[in-house]
C-alpha cells in the first residue's frame, strides 16, 4: 500500500510530474509552503532543475520529510517572492543586499543577481532603488578614498586619537542568561553551566560596526541602521571576547546588573537551581 508524499499536500494533476502541487521546503529550518509551477518558473534555475526532474528520492529531505535546501532561510523569502512575480521588492535601508546577491547567484537567478548589483550605469534597473547606497556595504575602495582625504586635511593626526573623530556616540548592552546549582552547605562551590547567548541591545548600526560577521540577525534581518532592537545576539559564546571587541571599537563599560531567582530544589539531594540574567552596559563618546 503506497503512503502519501509527506512534502506536499495536494497531489499534481499531470499523471507524470511525480511533485505535488503544494510542496513544503526547509531552507536553513525555515519552513516555506508554495506551489510546484512558482518553484520552476524561471527555467534554468536551481529550483526549477531540482523540480523538473523525474527521480524525487534524490532530493534532500528532513526528518518531517520536507524538501531541504541548506541556504539562508530568511532571506530564501526574497528569492520566493521574486520568483512568484519576477520583481524585486526590499524593505527600505535593507542592510543584507551583497548576501541576497550571493543567494540569487546560488540559485542560478541571473535577472535577480542584476537587479541586485551595484548602480555603474543610468541603463541599471536600480537606478531608483533606496537600498543601494547604504553605509554597511561602502566598497574598500570608498573607505579607502575616505581615509587618504581625511588624512591630508589640515591638522589631522595619525594613530588611535585621530581615528575616533568619525565615530558615533552611543550605547550598546550585552546580556546573558545563565544558571547555577548551588548545595545545601552554602559555603560549597557552586556550579555554573555555560553561557547559552549572549544578546546585544542597542542602535542596529552600533551593533554591526562592533561585532560584524559575528553578529547574528537572523531575528531581525530587516532593521534600518537607524533603529534600535533587542532581538540580536552573537555567534560566539565567551563574554570575554565581546568585552575585546567592544573595548576595541572605543566603548568602556559604565553600568552593570544582575538578578538571580531560584527556579528549583532537587527533593533528594536538597540541590538549588538558581536561573540569573544580567546586563553589561557600555558606552561611547
Amino acid at each position: 500500500m503506497a503512503l502519501a508524499d509527506p512534502a506536499g499536500c495536494a497531489k499534481g494533476s499531470e499523471d507524470n510530474n511525480p511533485f505535488p502541487d503544494i510542496i513544503e521546503l526547509n531552507v536553513g529550518g525555515q519552513v516555506y509552503i508554495t506551489r510546484h509551477p512558482t518553484l520552476v518558473s524561471v527555467p534554468g534555475s536551481l529550483l526549477w532543475e531540482m523540480f523538473t526532474q523525474k527521480n524525487v528520492r534524490s532530493l534532500a529531505r528532513d526528518s518531517k520529510g520536507r524538501f531541504f535546501v541548506d541556504r539562508d532561510g530568511f532571506l530564501f523569502r526574497y528569492i520566493l517572492d521574486y520568483m512568484r512575480d519576477r520583481q524585486l521588492v526590499l524593505p527600505e535601508h535593507f542592510p543584507e543586499r551583497g548576501r541576497l546577491q550571493r543567494e540569487a547567484e546560488y540559485f542560478m537567478l541571473p535577472e535577480l543577481v542584476k537587479l541586485l548589483a551595484p548602480k555603474l550605469s543610468e541603463q541599471n534597473s536600480l537606478g531608483d532603488d533606496p537600498c543601494q547606497s547604504d553605509p554597511e556595504e561602502l566598497s574598500p575602495s570608498a573607505d579607502t578614498a575616505r581615509s587618504l582625504a581625511t588624512a591630508a586635511l589640515p591638522g589631522a593626526v595619525s594613530g588611535s586619537a585621530g581615528g575616533t573623530e568619525g565615530r558615533r556616540a552611543g550605547f550598546i548592552t550585552i546580556g546573558y542568561r545563565g544558571s547555577y546549582t548551588l548545595g545545601r552547605d552554602s559555603q560549597t562551590d557552586a556550579k555554573f553551566r555555560r553561557v547559552a547567548r549572549i544578546m546585544v541591545c542597542g542602535k542596529t548600526s552600533l551593533a554591526k560596526e562592533v561585532f560584524g560577521d559575528t553578529l547574528n540577525e537572523s531575528r531581525d534581518p530587516d532593521r534600518p541602521p537607524e533603529r534600535y532592537t533587542s532581538r540580536y545576539y552573537l555567534k560566539f559564546t565567551f563574554l570575554e571576547q565581546a568585552f575585546d571587541k567592544l573595548a576595541d571599537a572605543g566603548f568602556h563599560m559604565v553600568a552593570c546588573n544582575s538578578t538571580g531567582t531560584c527556579a528549583f530544589a532537587h527533593e533528594q539531594t536538597d540541590d538549588r537551581i538558581w536561573t540569573s540574567y544580567t546586563e553589561y552596559v557600555f558606552y561611547r563618546e
